[in-house]
C-alpha cells in the first residue's frame, strides 16, 4: 500500500478525519504527497480525466497517469468511460474516481451511527431491547458453528474434545468477520483471544454487546466461560477463558437453549 490510512479518530471512535489527513503517518516523498493530492481532488471533483487533474496540480497528463496507475493497482481508484457533456460521438474519455476503499481513507462515522442507533433503541425499549438486539446479532454472526453438545452422543456428556472443537470453530468464524481470533492453552483449559474488535468503540458505550457475546459462547460450548478482558474496556486483547476441567460436569443440552439466549 503506497498511501497509508489515517489513524486519526474523533472522540467516540467515529474514525472521521479531514480530507487533507489521508495519511496518519505522513510519507515524506514527493510522490506520496502527489498521490494524496490526487485522491483529494478525486474526492472533491468527482470522476475526472488525467488532464483535468494535471491542470489542478500543474503536472502533465502523463505524469498524473503514472500516479493514477499506482492508485488503481492499490484498489484506491478506478476508471470509468464518460463522454464530455454535449458530445454524442467519438470515443468516451477515460475518467478516474475513488473506490469505496479509497473513500475510506478520508474517514467515516459508522461507529457514531451505530452508537446513536443503539441509544435510540434504548430510549424506545429500554436496556432489554438493546440486549435482545445484541443477542440476535451474535447468534446471526455465529450461526454456522456446531454446538459442543451436538458433537456428543445422545447419552454422553460433553467432553473436552468437543469443547475444543467448537472453540476452534468459534475462532475461525470470528476471524472471518475481522476479529483476528486465536485459541491458546491456559493453565485451566483454553482461551479464545480476539486481537481486534471491529465494534470496540460502540461496545465501550454499550456493554450489552460484549455480554451477549459471552452468553452465546457459553451456550455454544455447553461450558461456563470466564471473560477476563475486553478491548472495549481498554485492554489490548479480548480474552475469554474456557476451563476445560469443568466440561464433564455439564451434560449435553444443559447450556444450549436458543430460546433463552
Amino acid at each position: 500500500m503506497r498511501v497509508t490510512q489515517s489513524n486519526k479518530h474523533t472522540e467516540g471512535g467515529s474514525g472521521s478525519s479531514t480530507a487533507a489527513g489521508v495519511s496518519g503517518k505522513e510519507t515524506r516523498t514527493t510522490e506520496g504527497e502527489t498521490r494524496r493530492q490526487v485522491m483529494h481532488l478525486l474526492l472533491t471533483l468527482g470522476p475526472v480525466t488525467a488532464s483535468t487533474l494535471g491542470d489542478h496540480l500543474g503536472l502533465s497528463a502523463a505524469g498524473v497517469r503514472r500516479h493514477l496507475d499506482i492508485l488503481v493497482e492499490d484498489g484506491l481508484t478506478e476508471t470509468v468511460q464518460r463522454r464530455p457533456q454535449g458530445q454524442s460521438r467519438g470515443r468516451p474519455a477515460k475518467h478516474f474516481r475513488l473506490t469505496d476503499r479509497g473513500r475510506a481513507y478520508f474517514g467515516h462515522s459508522y461507529d457514531c451511527l451505530a452508537s446513536d442507533a443503539l441509544d435510540a433503541l434504548r430510549e424506545a425499549g429500554g436496556s432489554d431491547a438493546v440486549r435482545a438486539f445484541a443477542r440476535q446479532r451474535v447468534r446471526k454472526l455465529l450461526d454456522t458453528i456446531t454446538p459442543a453438545s451436538s458433537l456428543a452422543d445422545a447419552d454422553e456428556e460433553v467432553d473436552e474434545q468437543a469443547v475444543e472443537h467448537t472453540a476452534q470453530q468459534l475462532a475461525d468464524v470470528l476471524n472471518a468477520h475481522g476479529y483476528v481470533s486465536t485459541v491458546r492453552p491456559s493453565e485451566s483449559g483454553i482461551q479464545v483471544c480476539q486481537h481486534h474488535c471491529p465494534i470496540a468503540h460502540v461496545a465501550a458505550e454499550h456493554p450489552e454487546l460484549c455480554e451477549a457475546e459471552h452468553e452465546v459462547i457459553t451456550s455454544l460450548l455447553s461450558q461456563h466461560v470466564q471473560p477476563l478482558a475486553t478491548i472495549a474496556e481498554g485492554h489490548g486483547i479480548c480474552t475469554t477463558n474456557i476451563p476445560l476441567t469443568q466440561a464433564h460436569t455439564i451434560t449435553k443440552g444443559a447450556g444450549h437453549d436458543s430460546g433463552t439466549i
